[in-house]
């Protein structure tokens, strides 16, 4: 979706007394430095770094809101490092959408005109769509009040149905919960993801550390380059899964689970964990899987215990430490039509070696309705 091919973009240097406009050496400045970076489509990248290390250089752009001074800027198949100022409208216009730390909503217009607006450079406006974009983002009531009639939350929360309002297939967000409270954080951070489950391009400049690894990957730049890299996705996914499990278990064993950081929910496990209460001796929350968290749950248990079986029966492994190692690795990298096959293979077992209740698949010919009373059944013996 984004390929930044060897870019560099520079400014004058300040002032330095030697009326040139540059410094006693007669060089520039250099924002960015010989860059290049790939973004794949739906893909959710990070940007951190300190104050003029290129962050917002490389937001502008790969936003169409500058040129580089050399170099390659492709976006969604066409290079925009040359095209004309009336081509960067368009391209800004029809691809891309804005989400500042500052708003930049038009004070005397209301929140629905700020949405309205962007649909006016793009095409043409309408004020029902406008009104149901920001339904969407939960300020249905709040659509014809002032940007000072609004929190700074709400205000953000304008941004967000404004950039998206013409359905752009990239988000930039600079520092988009830079200036809102814990609780209007979450509820960004939270839209952010489901954009990203939308499959949308994500690309966010951010300070903190823990919004950072909300992406699928966080690179950080240092004098215009880049320092460092981390893939978060792989390393959060497994753990989410191991969260997962051990919720599953301890349903099993009729036990609760508690989680004492609040920060889990704006993250992907928002999808799987719903809070239920807060225990009033210590603020500890009080969690469950949702829904979709018990089909994953119950997927990945599956193939763990049905590890286990095959290791014991097959395999004749007889160390539980080697065994509990060996289906830690496969519940992981087992698809569904391995699992489907292993299953088949063992005769459709219905426990562990331990006697745990193994979740029936679509090969066992059991309903969810009926897996779960037989569940229920092997546990109660």
């Amino acid at each position: 979706m984004i390929q930044i091919k060897d870019v560099t973009k520079l400014y004058p240097a300040k002032e330095s007394g030697n009326g040139t406009g540059k410094d006693n050496n007669g060089s520039s400045i250099h924002a960015l430095d010989h860059i290049s970076l790939h973004v794949a489509q739906g893909e959710w990248l990070s940007i951190m770094g300190p104050s003029g290390s290129g962050k917002s250089t490389l937001v502008n752009l790969i936003g169409c809101l500058d040129r580089p001074s050399s170099g390659e800027i492709w976006l969604d198949g066409q290079n925009v490092a040359g095209i004309s100022a009336a081509e960067l409208n368009r391209v800004r216009c029809e691809k891309i959408g804005f989400i500042f730390q500052q708003f930049h909503l038009i004070p005397f217009l209301t929140a629905v005109e700020n949405v309205m607006l962007a649909q006016y450079f793009h095409s043409m406006t309408d004020q029902k769509e406008a009104a149901e974009a920001l339904t969407r983002v939960g300020l249905g009531d709040r659509a014809h009040h002032l940007p000072s009639q609004l929190s700074g939350g709400e205000q953000q929360r304008v941004c967000i149905a404004r950039a998206l309002i013409n359905d752009p297939r990239i988000i930039l967000a600079d520092e988009p919960t830079g200036n809102l409270d814990a609780q209007n954080e979450e509820i960004v951070l939270r839209l952010l993801r489901e954009f990203h489950l939308q499959g949308r391009t994500i690309v966010m400049v951010t300070h903190d550390p823990v919004v950072a690894r909300l992406a699928d990957r966080r690179i950080e730049l240092h004098h215009g380059k880049i320092a460092s890299q981390e893939i978060f996705s792989m390393a959060d996914e497994e753990q989410l899964d191991e969260v997962l499990e051990e919720l599953w278990v301890l349903a099993e064993n009729g036990e609760i689970a508690e989680a004492h950081d609040h920060k889990p929910f704006v993250n992907p496990c928002h999808e799987a964990l719903k809070p239920v209460a807060v225990s009033s001796g210590d603020g500890t929350l009080i969690v469950e899987l949702t829904p979709r968290g018990r089909e994953r749950a119950g997927s990945i248990i599956r193939r763990h215990r049905l590890a286990e079986r095959l290791f014991t029966d097959s395999l004749a492994m007889d160390s539980e430490t080697e065994i509990e190692q060996q289906a830690c690795k496969f519940e992981h990298i087992l698809s569904p039509e391995a699992t489907d096959k292993i299953c088949t293979f063992l005769g459709h077992p219905r426990t562990c070696p331990h006697g745990a209740p193994i979740p029936p698949g679509p090969c066992c010919g059991i309903s969810s309705a009926s897996g779960a009373r037989l569940i229920e059944a092997t546990r109660s013996k």
